[in-house]
Order: structure tokens, then sequence, then C-alpha cells
């Protein structure tokens, strides 16, 4: 079996969030277990100098965009196993930052057609062409109007993955014909509330899609989540699967870690404590092993729950723990943890911004790590915080559902609430506080934690389950 997995961003080239970490570990481990998997993306300005010398240019061809024929240069890298070919053209790419231009709209559909483009020059005619999220949404849209019935593209089957659908790529209808070259017959495809839908074109005439947890696949047929797409969605159910992400378990490990101070296996957990120490130190606060340490790491925008923490964190202050947060975001949650490290300087510090290297010590370092939700296709970090013993906290929503089990339970490593209600949070972290007090039953979830498989293994498998089903259609 061959896949294309076609992506705007994948580690180690340019990573802007959790598609890039996806981008960079589902191939992989999809060679690991016998598929063949190349990936295309964009050739970037960001991209480093130390990374472009490991590319080979292996020639260039002219792609369509609407009426525009543009240069499009193809360079090879390899890694961890896997070819990925970047597309160079330095009216689209050279620029800083991967989004956020004005004409998006016509950089992708470029990226789009390009991917289709370069099969005859790299030899390589996929089963699956595996698209992701809005920037390759047009994909499925040219296989299907142009290329399905050209000789090597006919079998080809193309799956969509919606990493979060709040990300739609809508644009006025003015795009479709001047920007996409799409024709006027096939503008129902895009045509969605009063504009050109690039994400709905994709949904439309991908032959699958799906998302990055079974319960988020259920979650955005709902309007509540689904940012207005809910009515196409349910329309197209019968295509929608939920396959949950996992996590490079090589970068992620406590026993090798090199960023945190000490490493610590499931079995021998003294580093842990010293991971604890030092954070404390770091960031301020009274180095204490006897008191709860509360971390979060997140963006800090309204999506992460952050209203609730707003919410409940007075009250919670009160009680014997203490807290770090680092992020960055809206400067309304920026100002206001700023306050909370002024006014309880022994218990709360913060750091805003993003420290990678911070961000690890948190995970490592933190009895418990708070992630309340108000949406969550996915997330990684609490799948982070499992493999370095640390509990999560979450809401009930997306992947947080899928992933943690609540210590209410008797196999549980971790904390649950569902509706979106601070003093359900605040119940929650009360409840973790209360299980920190009874050591044994405390040490015992985080063994719990340590042994969950959140590799890419298993969702490598079920990913290929999907591509199976796909072909055998």
């Amino acid at each position: 079996m061959k896949v294309l997995f076609v992506t705007s961003e994948a580690y180690p080239f340019a990573v802007s969030g959790g598609l890039g970490d996806v981008a960079g570990a589902l191939p992989a481990a999809l060679r690991k277990r016998f598929v063949g998997c190349r990936v295309v993306m964009p050739l970037y300005e960001d991209i480093s100098q130390e990374l472009r010398e490991q590319m080979t240019f292996i020639g260039s061809i002219s792609v369509p965009v609407a009426w525009r024929r543009q240069y499009c240069g193809i360079f090879e890298a390899k890694y961890n196993g896997v070819t990925y070919y970047l597309l160079d053209n330095q009216y689209y790419f050279k620029r800083a930052g991967l989004y956020g231009y004005y004409d998006d709209a016509e950089r992708f559909a470029f990226l789009a057609r390009a991917a289709l483009e370069i099969l005859p020059t790299v030899d390589y005619y996929p089963d699956v062409i595996h698209c992701n999220d809005w920037q390759t949404a047009l994909l499925p849209v040219y296989h299907s109007l142009i290329y399905a019935h050209k000789p090597g593209y006919e079998n080809i089957k193309t799956l969509l993955t919606i990493h979060n659908i709040q990300y739609q790529g809508k644009y006025g209808y003015e795009v479709l014909e001047d920007v996409f070259g799409i024709p006027s017959y096939a503008h129902s495809l895009l045509d969605y509330d009063g504009c050109a839908n690039i994400l709905k074109g994709g949904i439309e005439t991908a032959h699958a899609v799906n998302t990055v947890s079974p319960t988020y696949a259920t979650e955005i047929m709902d309007p509540w989540y689904s940012y207005g797409l809910d009515s196409i969605l349910k329309e197209r159910s019968y295509k929608l699967s939920g396959i949950i992400n996992g996590i490079d378990v090589e970068v992620y490990n406590p026993e090798t870690d090199k960023v945190i101070p000490a490493t610590f296996t499931v079995d021998d957990r003294s580093g842990k404590a010293k991971n604890k120490a030092a954070l404390q130190e770091q960031m301020g606060l009274p180095v204490r092993s006897d008191v709860p340490l509360v971390g979060l790491v997140s963006r800090l925008v309204s999506q992460k729950g952050l209203d609730l923490v707003k919410y409940a964190m007075e009250g919670l202050l009160k009680q014997d723990v203490q807290f770090v947060v680092l992020g960055s975001g809206d400067w309304t949650y920026e100002s206001y943890f700023d306050e909370m490290a002024a006014r309880y300087p022994e218990k709360f510090a913060v750091k805003i911004g993003f420290v990678p290297s911070l961000a690890r010590q948190i995970y490592a370092g933190s009895d418990l790590f708070l992630m309340p939700s108000k949406f969550e296709p996915c997330g990684l970090a609490q799948l982070i915080a499992l493999r370095y013993g640390t509990l999560p906290i979450v809401r009930e929503t997306g992947g947080l559902k899928d992933t943690i089990v609540d210590c209410g339970e008797a196999d549980g490593y971790g904390f649950t609430f569902k509706t979106y209600n601070g003093d359900d949070m605040a119940d929650a972290v009360h409840r973790a506080l209360a299980l920190y007090q009874d050591q044994d039953a405390w040490q015992a979830a985080v063994t719990r934690a340590m042994q969950q498989d959140n590799s890419w293994n298993s969702s490598a498998g079920e990913y290929i389950k999907l591509y199976k089903k796909l072909l055998e259609a």
C-alpha cells in the first residue's frame, strides 16, 4: 500500500501546532508498519538552512492555478526514513510564517494542485492521498473534477482529516473561478452559508473524512462544536470517523529526556521528585514535596477553558496547592495570570510566552496537569502529561474524553468533569487534591498513567484499517 500525506506543515521542517507534530510522526509510524508513505508540503522561508542543506533538488514543473501557470520546484528530503517533497514557489512561500496572508486561498490552492501534478515527475502514484485541514481540502475537489479519469490517477482514493473544524478556509465567491479554477457547474461543491468554503468542498468530494478522536467525530455534527458545518457533516456521516492521535514516545520519554533535570522510569520515580523541586525553584515557588503542584501549558485563548480557570482560581488558591502556568495568547488572560502571580507569589507562578524546555519541565515536574478545554479535537498535552506520570484534570470533550479515565473508576489515571462549568472543574481539582493525600492510591494512579500506550503505533494501525476500507470500497 502506498500513501501520499499532503500537509501545510510538518515537523521538523515547519510547525505551528498539532498538525505539524502529526505530519512528522504518523508517516514514520506507517512506514514501520510496512506502509509506503511520502509527504508533500511547502518549502517555506522559515525552514532552517541546516535542513535546506539536507535537501536534493529533483526537478521542476509548471502548475495550473486557475488561468495562471506557476513554477514549482521539487526538493526531496528524508526524515525518520520518510521521503518528504518540499514544493518551492517563492511568490507563495518566501515569506515569514506559515499562514495569515491575504492570498492564503491562492497559496494553498497551488499546494493542492501541485501535490497532484508532481506525481509523474516523482514517479509515485499512491493508493491513498491523505489530506489535512482546509489548506489541502481542495485536493479532493481537484482530483474529483480533473484527475480522477487520468491514467495513474484513476484508482487513487482521497482521505481528508479535520484537525480543527474551527478553521475552514472561507472566501468570497470570486475565488471559485479566478483563483481556484473551479468551473461554474461545480461551484455548488464549495458553496455554503453565503461563501466559498474550502473545507466543505473537501468533505463533499473526499472518499472518506475523519477527525482526530472518535468523540470529536460525533461532536462536530452538533451545532455547538461544528462552526456551521453540522448539516453537511450529518449528510455525509456515512464517511465520517475518528482516530485518536498519538505522541512520539521517543521524544517524550522520561527515561532518556535530556531536557528535564532528572530522568525517571515507571518503576523508579525518584527523578520525578527532583524535577518537581527544580521546577518549583525555577519558578520562584517554595520547594516543597508535600504540596500538590498543578501545571498548565496552553495557548491562552477561550477555547482552552480559561474562563473556568479565572472563575475558580481564587477558591482553589485557598487550598494547600501550587500552580505553574506557561503560555501566551489573549491579553486578558495574560494580564490575569500576571495578577495572580503578583497576589499569590507563594502559590502561583506564570511565564508568559512559550519556552519548549520549560513546557517539558512542567510536564515532568508537576503532579497534576489542568486542561479544562471548551472543545479539544484530540489534545496532545494530556498524553504527554501521562507519559511523565502527571495526572490530567480534563473536561470530557473530544480527545480528552477518549484518552482519560477518571480515578473514580478502578483503573483511573486522571480526573474528569462533564459540563463547561467552573464549579464542576473546581470539584475535579478538589478530588485530585484529596487523592494526593492518599499517597498509596496516588502512586498507583501514577503507575497506571505511565503505563498507557499513546504511541503512534496503535493509531497508525487504525489508519491502515481505514486506508484498506477505502481501497476495498
